[in-house]
């Protein structure tokens, strides 16, 4: 019998290359295996350190805790931080706290804020102003009984956070009657000179018309120290009401540049020819803080007529912030006029960064479908020519943006790109639900870059991807 040598040969190979194919097929499952359970692993310590530097901490450590789930935008250990600001009287802890929720609105520390103001006789100053401010930011309506036997109590050091947080707290029903407690503790009390102002912004605040008549007394009185005048301006705006707005007329034409700068952006919420006529009139004064505020005036009021002054000012004010503040108005306007403007801004390459990403964003925010292309042939260039503050800047808006056509280019940064450009692509997966994405994303979640790694679980867990 003859032996085919060349068959053997082929063969041996055959079986040699499938063999060491099929074991380091293996080997890399086995290390792929490997990775992921060291992820989790290591997930798991990072999390049961949290908790115990929740429950054993110091304020140092907690405080940095707090500062990490406010860049994470992390809710998940918030009933763990109630129950410590209901054991502890460490001052920094609970101020870190109040503020933590505070700033997110977050209810659920109410009581604990009521009882540190009741009980301040032993509790550290800046423990009792963080639970002022916080109750006044959630609004707590069972607060208003506190804040008021507070400043009844006449403690100057808490009296401007009381008044404050008076403002805001409690709902449509309360509001009356908080406004006329604050109207008359400015009338026949005895607030000082130093808390006069944030009485008027607390009138304000409570959006009660029954304060309009005092404010607008204010407001017209040439007597009155500017700033009591100027507080009462804005307070005349939030509340909306048109018996204050003859007031905010007359200031408007005001010898004072302060005075007629606030005049004129507290010109916001109303309507009519006169109010348009002012608006428009105030983009020709010489003080700059007038003319942001007639582009602030026309973002709020959406007023059209304003387009050929706020594309002058975009174009050629000499202050980076009425610069800002045109495009931002021209944005809400959002016509095609409009539109036309801001995208000449923004693809004018010899314009300041600044320019480009203001108009950027206000395109995305209103046509992200029509200007997404542009924005990635732009930030592909900034890239290309090293300009990283505006590359940084453009992939900012993209990460906010929402558009269906946004998955190609999240794809790209999240597999080619660097950290910046991943946590931005997270943020764009999330935003548009591009559950598409599930494999790109769970490969992020074991990155070697453990902030990475936490926000892509998080993204996981928010578009429901196991």
């Amino acid at each position: 019998m003859k032996i085919n040598m060349k068959k053997i040969f082929f063969f041996c190979a055959a079986f040699l290359l499938f063999h060491g194919g099929f074991i380091n097929a293996q080997e890399d499952a086995e290390q792929s295996s490997s990775g992921a359970e060291e992820a989790a692993r290591a997930r798991q310590v990072a999390e049961e350190t949290r908790l115990a530097t929740i429950k054993y901490g110091t304020e140092t450590e907690i405080a940095a805790l707090i500062q990490n789930l406010k860049d994470e935008g992390a809710d998940y250990l918030d009933d763990e931080l109630v129950v410590l600001a209901e054991k502890t009287r460490n001052q920094k802890i609970l101020s870190g706290v109040f503020a933590f929720f505070g700033e997110r609105e977050k209810s659920g520390l109410e009581e604990r804020a009521m009882r540190a103001i009741s009980e301040r006789d032993t509790e550290m100053g800046e423990t009792v102003l963080s639970a002022v401010d916080y109750l006044g930011k959630v609004k707590a309506r069972q607060a208003l009984p506190v804040l008021k036997e507070l400043l009844d109590s006449e403690e100057r050091r808490f009296m401007n956070t009381a008044f404050r947080a008076l403002g805001r707290a409690g709902g449509d029903e309360e509001r009356d009657e908080t406004c006329e407690y604050l109207v008359d503790y400015y009338t026949n009390g005895e607030p000082g000179d130093e808390n006069r102002r944030d009485i008027l912004i607390a009138v304000g605040e409570t959006r009660s018309s029954a304060g309009v008549e005092f404010l607008a007394g204010i407001a017209g009185d040439s007597d009155q120290r500017l700033p009591l005048r100027m507080a009462a301006l804005e307070s005349l705006a939030k509340i909306g009401d048109d018996e204050g707005l003859e007031a905010i007329l007359e200031a408007v034409t005001a010898d004072d540049p302060n005075l007629r700068a606030s005049a004129v952006a507290a010109l916001g919420p109303f309507s009519g020819e006169n109010v348009d006529l002012a608006i428009l009139e105030a983009f020709r004064d010489s003080f700059y803080r007038t003319r942001l505020a007639a582009a602030q005036a026309s973002r709020e009021r959406r007023l059209e007529v304003a387009v050929p002054y706020l594309k002058f000012r975009a174009e050629r004010d000499d202050v980076p912030q009425v610069k800002d503040e045109a495009i931002r108005a021209l944005g809400a306007i959002a016509n095609h006029e409009a539109n036309e403007i801001i995208n000449a801004l923004f693809t004018e390459r010899k314009n300041s960064d600044r320019v480009r990403l203001v108009a950027a964003e206000a395109l995305m925010k209103n046509e992200p479908g029509q200007y997404l292309d542009q924005l990635i042939i732009e930030l592909d260039e900034a890239k290309k020519k090293n300009q990283n503050p505006l590359y940084n800047g453009f992939l900012k808006i993209l990460g906010e943006s929402r558009d269906g056509g946004i998955e190609a280019v999240t794809r790209r940064l999240m597999t080619s790109g660097g950290i910046i450009e991943m946590s931005y692509a997270l943020d764009m997966a999330a935003n548009n639900n591009l559950t598409s994405l599930s494999e790109e994303i769970k490969k992020l979640a074991e990155n070697k870059n453990e902030s990475i790694a936490r926000k892509a679980r998080r993204t996981m867990e928010k578009l429901g991807i196991e």
